[in-house]
């Protein structure tokens, strides 16, 4: 099964959503002055990228089922359908006031600096970057109040919360194509399951880790004043809301497809 720091790595990941209600211009506008959609737009590549990776470190090299899966896992993501739901679910849980105060502060000129530095960070060809260059980071901001703000940015941008769910979600999702890979059927598929849910607090420490990691990588050039202010947006009604709606339906559009995938992947994966 994808290994857990592969499928983490892609952090907010993928899949197919569907039903859009009447979304607002302003909702649409908010998220396009944000860098979620820039970001999105790279899910199906993050995403398969991922999966890639995360098959051959869990022992499944045979090339023609980690193409397989990675394509089937890949293809089953539109960004367009993504960024609706996006917008949908804006419109529906955020107000007008809240949605102005979200775009205008992304149209500021420190947001616009965060919003490449993160666009940056979120493609898969900077996976292996971050993971070279993390030991390096730790010891340069060890003790530094950078490191100490930490604690309050992970907390208002839910980040390892929402990595964690996702990481379990994902590899939930993709139990069901490894057992049968494996032979193993629907008893393996239980102790794939049961294993994954036993691993949680494992499973935390590690993405709890790169979540740091990646933080340290991101905002390495931003001033500590810089990513104060940035944490003070995120801790807004405004800034908070934004990040909870916005989380909440990436998770969404995971969690909803991927039992459907997952038996998609096993019909490609029972001749193996």
């Amino acid at each position: 099964m994808p290994a857990p720091s592969q499928v983490t790595s892609v952090l907010c990941l993928l899949l197919c959503l569907s039903g859009v209600v009447q979304a607002s211009p302003l909702a649409k506008s908010a998220l396009e002055a944000s860098p979620v959609d820039d970001i999105v737009a790279r899910y199906p590549a993050m995403m398969s990228e991922g999966v890639r990776r995360g098959l051959s470190q869990g022992g499944i090299t045979d090339p023609m089922v980690v193409t397989t899966v990675a394509a089937v896992v890949g293809n089953a993501l539109r960004a367009e359908d993504i960024q609706a739901e996006l917008v949908s679910d804006l419109s529906v849980s955020m107000s007008d006031n809240q949605l102005r105060t979200v775009r205008g502060w992304y149209e500021t000129p420190l947001a616009e600096k965060i919003a490449r530095a993160e666009i940056a960070a979120s493609g898969p060809e900077t996976w292996e970057k971050i993971e070279a260059g993390a030991a390096d980071l730790q010891a340069r901001f060890r003790g530094s109040e950078r490191a100490a703000l930490f604690s309050r940015y992970d907390q208002a941008a839910r980040a390892t919360e929402s990595a964690v769910d996702t990481t379990i979600a994902v590899q939930l999702g993709l139990a069901t194509a490894v057992s049968v890979f494996q032979g193993s059927g629907e008893s393996g598929f239980a102790k794939l399951k049961q294993m994954i849910e036993s691993r949680r607090q494992q499973t935390r420490a590690m993405v709890a880790q790169q979540v740091y990691d990646i933080y340290l990588y991101t905002y390495r050039d931003l001033s500590v004043d810089e990513l104060r202010d940035y944490i003070g947006f995120l801790e807004t009604d405004a800034g908070a809301r934004f990040t909870r709606v916005v989380t909440a339906s990436i998770q969404d559009s995971i969690t909803r497809p991927l039992a459907t995938v997952g038996r998609q992947l096993a019909r490609f994966l029972a001749p193996f």
